[in-house]
């Protein structure tokens, strides 16, 4: 459990790369691609980068991991500060605009990110946790754990192992549209590198707002739906040709019921999970039973 948040001792470094991110022989282009999703967010406004700023970035990138590739060992890994420097010491304008947007995340109050990486992502089952990230850096960290997540996709698949991502209130990665884009880029790539996203949301007209729900959807072999509310079933029903008999199996239906989506086949289900046995005891997230389970020490070590 890797808990990111402005006090938190736990870091993870937004330019690690390693030399199998991309497919060709310049890792490079993938992370400056990121590296300019990352910008965008931080300088914002509406018209997003000017092309001298994306140029001026992508100029920089390739100067920061110069020595890395050179000799790539974890202690000359860059970080953010290393591209901000970059940045003050080039002469165009737009280099120093870049640079001063980026200041407060490498000198200020939200330096949370301009650490390297000091926690273990190896492991089979990693979590990151950025609920307390804040608003100001809860986007951002939203595009850096993706960008982990792209690393240890490619890590995995240079050993031909898959790498599940579940995503919860996927909802809000679409709501801007710098992450936005850049997870749909994530969600097409993911199917040719062995890596298998699935998006959670509980706020399915939030998720149907974006433009680019289209493109996650054709790019989606399985869906699975609950009980929906009225106004978020007439859309389902457009965006995925369900038919009104269909959509009775999600209106008023109970809990372990509704609706999966697999390829061009839409099948009706029912799970009743028997509630007496142990391991539903140990999977329930419902706060009264979590506290029975609790206090009947139900799942606890003893070490």
């Amino acid at each position: 459990m890797i808990r990111i948040s402005p006090t938190s001792h736990d870091y993870i470094n937004p330019m690690d790369i390693n030399l199998d991110y991309a497919d060709d022989d310049d890792p490079l282009s993938l992370k400056s691609d990121f590296i300019l999703s990352l910008c965008e967010l931080v300088v914002g406004g509406k018209n997003g980068l000017e092309p001298v700023e994306k140029t001026v970035i992508d100029q920089c990138v390739r100067l920061v991991y110069q020595d890395f590739l050179s000799d790539p060992v974890p202690e000359k890994m860059p970080i953010l500060e290393d591209l901000y420097n970059l940045l003050r010491s080039q002469k165009e304008q737009e280099a120093q605009r870049l640079a001063t947007a980026l200041e407060i995340y490498v000198n200020g109050s939200l330096k949370v990110f301009n650490h390297r990486t000091n926690v273990e992502l190896s492991n089979r089952i990693v979590c990151f946790d950025i609920k307390d990230l804040g608003k100001q850096l809860k986007k951002l960290g939203m595009l850096i754990v993706q960008d982990q997540v792209w690393n240890r996709v490619t890590i995995n698949r240079s050993a031909n192992k898959s790498t599940r991502y579940y995503i919860d209130e996927f909802h809000l990665l679409l709501k801007e549209e710098q992450t936005a884009a850049y997870s749909v880029e994530i969600w097409k790539r993911f199917r040719k590198w062995g890596g298998i996203p699935t998006g959670i949301t509980q706020n399915v007209k939030d998720l149907l707002a974006s433009r680019e729900i289209e493109n996650i959807f054709e790019n989606s072999d399985f869906i699975l739906m609950l009980n929906q509310a009225s106004g978020d079933r007439q859309i389902l029903a457009r965006q995925l040709n369900i038919s009104p008999h269909q959509l009775s199996y999600v209106t008023n239906s109970g809990e372990g019921e509704g609706l999966v989506f697999y390829g061009s086949t839409i099948i009706p289900f029912k799970d009743k999970f028997d509630n007496s046995l142990m391991l539903y005891a140990l999977m329930t997230s419902k706060p009264d039973e979590v506290e029975k389970r609790k206090k009947l020490g139900i799942g606890e070590r003893d070490d």
